[in-house]
């Protein structure tokens, strides 16, 4: 069922970017007068299709829901009638053809400006950026960052929430920046500036980094009870249940939570005997084995439980984040190109080698992260779609033939000479371009594999 519901909501992600993709190039071959034959949503066998008549647009529906196309009337892709020839693609003014060829990314773009808007307006919870213990050794710690502070802003952008926080945070040093600068205010008020100080190694791995960073939300200390549990887990098959408090593991007392995860994590795949305390009274004795999970450095343990957490606590922690209509139009403009010049960024990064192939995120993760973002509800998945769609207008406009960014370095070469190059040298470059593609591809599909066996 798990993969089902990640499939069913990578499906309805993938076919809403691309329908809005090709819908762009769509209404712009419509607007300057070409023919379009038919918009498909998918490839292969058709499931469905409309036309009005004979002469108008066929709208289709294909079984293979990962990608489209708008077919338009065209001389370099077959015999078009005498009267068709005013509407055919080919013969339209380079400005048109720039116009239809460019709106596909555009299009997108506007799409995750609408879903920010979305995001903003409608407005999420999330744990407020309050810094928790600082290890030594860390960047957090040679930047100046104490325990219980709040953080306001990441290079001058607002951190409302500790995931924007370490959104941000995490763009930047993956982009190869020298130097973050962390705005924050103590628990009396006093706002002061932290300066994350980079080095050229912390863009390889965003694992590797989170270690070297050492900043980590703020966590009270919790009593050792279980809250939740996930099914087919460690915790699940020893028989926990939720509201049990961890009395002792091995004989050894359990303060609080936190000294319950690290003797858990230090033991993987070893048994533990527990003492629990349940139904406000009952001692029963328990064993978990937790299960060892691989790591870059070590392995760890982990039973897949979570802990009680009050309800009047959480709610301190929590912090409901909107903006007005207007501000978050402007808001939703400004985050769309940020993420857009930082992909631009980690693309050139990843080409010249200043930041590892790690970061890439193939179909396998993309359909991962759609079912996770879809399950925390509506806001997220938008914000997933939001970040999608910017990806795949930035990746569309890159000069690479094949994609639309390869069409437009071919108008432009057009207007300099005063001519359209040769369908012999176009035809060529689009095989390359069409290998580059699915090397991309398959070393994608092969990352997201690796991380599934780790």
């Amino acid at each position: 069922m798990d993969i089902l519901y990640t499939v069913f909501y990578f499906i309805v992600a993938i076919g809403l970017l691309v329908a809005i993709h090709e819908f762009g190039h769509f209404w712009v071959a419509r607007r300057v007068g070409v023919k379009v034959i038919r918009f498909s949503i998918g490839f292969g066998k058709v499931i469905w299709s409309y036309q009005k008549n004979s002469d108008s647009t066929e709208y289709v529906l294909s079984v293979i829901p990962l990608g489209g196309y708008v077919k338009m009337v065209d001389e370099r892709e077959g015999e078009v009638k005498e009267g068709d020839l005013p509407f055919a693609f080919n013969r339209q003014s380079l400005l048109a053809r720039t116009a239809i060829v460019a709106a596909g990314p555009i299009f997108n773009l506007l799409l995750a400006v609408v879903l920010l808007w979305a995001v903003f307006t409608i407005g999420e919870t999330g744990m407020r950026p309050i810094v928790g213990t600082i290890e030594s050794g860390t960047l957090a710690e040679q930047a100046g960052f104490s325990e219980g502070e709040e953080i306001l802003k990441v290079n001058d952008e607002n951190a409302p929430t500790w995931s924007e926080t370490m959104n941000l945070i995490f763009s930047l040093a993956m982009q190869g920046d020298e130097e973050i600068k962390v705005s924050v205010k103590n628990n009396d008020e006093i706002e002061q500036t932290h300066f994350i100080q980079l080095t050229k190694g912390d863009s390889e791995s965003p694992e590797i980094f989170y270690e070297k960073l050492g900043l980590k939300p703020w966590s009270p200390t919790l009593r050792p009870i279980i809250g939740k549990i996930i099914e087919n887990s460690a915790a699940k098959a020893a028989g926990l249940q939720t509201g049990d408090l961890i009395i002792s593991a091995n004989k050894e007392p359990m303060i609080d939570w936190m000294m319950w995860v690290e003797y858990v994590r230090s033991h993987p795949e070893k048994s533990i005997q527990l003492m629990v305390e349940r139904d406000g009274g009952i001692r029963l004795p328990v064993v978990i084995t937790p299960e060892r999970v691989k790591n870059e450095e070590k392995d760890f343990g982990r039973i897949g439980a979570g802990v009680e957490v009050p309800k009047d606590l959480l709610d301190s922690l929590q912090v409901k984040y909107s903006l007005p209509v207007g501000e978050a139009l402007m808001t939703a403009i400004e985050k769309t190109w940020f993420y857009s010049i930082n992909t631009v960024k980690m693309m050139w990064k990843m080409l010249v080698g200043k930041a590892s192939a790690e970061n890439l995120s193939g179909p396998i993760s993309i359909a991962q992260y759609a079912g996770q973002s879809a399950e925390m509800g509506l806001v997220p998945f938008f914000r997933f779609l939001a970040i999608v769609s910017i990806s795949l207008g930035v990746l569309n406009l890159l000069p690479v033939p094949v994609l639309d960014g390869g069409h437009l370095m071919f108008f432009a070469i057009e207007a300099i000479k005063g001519s359209p190059i040769s369908e012999k040298i176009q035809i060529y470059f689009q095989q390359v371009g069409m290998l580059m593609l699915m090397s991309l591809m398959f070393f994608a599909v092969f990352l997201d594999l690796g991380r599934i066996f780790q």
